[in-house]
């Protein structure tokens, strides 16, 4: 069973996650047959019991340039049924959602990104984002913190600020 709601001219069908793989394959026989996109969000609060997340589905009728959205919600211990085997580019996807949100699809938890002694999901609300001190980044450096580049954006002057070798600033010149 699916509601469908407009706004801002998307029609999204809210689809009850039992239905999920059903209504996907529908919508595939049906002619949308062009995979667009598989994106999850958040859709819980930070340290709130019966964490959720809301899995989104846009797929393409290439004849008529039609897409269709489902919009699906997964508990903390749902599991998403695959539609790879439907849209090949949805395997990316759905692997994506399992390493960067924690969500279970079809029991195969894969890296992708990350690195595998990485711990937690980093897009997740409840996700504590730690100084690089603690616990680095996996990814590249800021330009200047390998010193091999241009100065660090975090100690570089904003915009229109002048470097001290124009003179002490007018605060300073009030002050001394």
């Amino acid at each position: 069973m699916s509601t469908a709601k407009t706004a801002f001219g998307q029609t999204v069908h809210h689809v009850e996650l039992a239905d999920w793989l059903a209504t996907a394959t529908r919508h595939h026989d049906e002619g949308f047959v062009m995979f667009d996109w598989l994106g999850v969000e958040d859709a819980g609060r930070p340290g709130a019991v019966g964490q959720r997340h809301a899995v989104f589905l846009h797929v393409i009728d290439p004849q008529t340039r039609e897409g269709v959205m489902l919009r699906t919600e997964l508990g903390p211990d749902d599991a998403l049924p695959s539609v790879a085997h439907l849209w090949k580019g949805a395997h990316w996807h759905e692997r994506e959602a399992a390493e960067m949100f924690g969500l279970t699809v079809d029991g195969k938890p894969e890296h992708l990104l990350l690195p595998d002694s990485f711990e937690g999901h980093p897009l997740r609300k409840d996700f504590v984002l730690a100084s690089r001190v603690v616990r680095p980044w996996p990814g590249r450096l800021e330009p200047g913190e390998d010193n091999t580049s241009a100065p660090s954006r975090r100690r570089t002057a904003p915009p229109g600020v002048p470097d001290p070798s124009w003179g002490p600033r007018r605060e300073e010149e009030s002050t001394s």
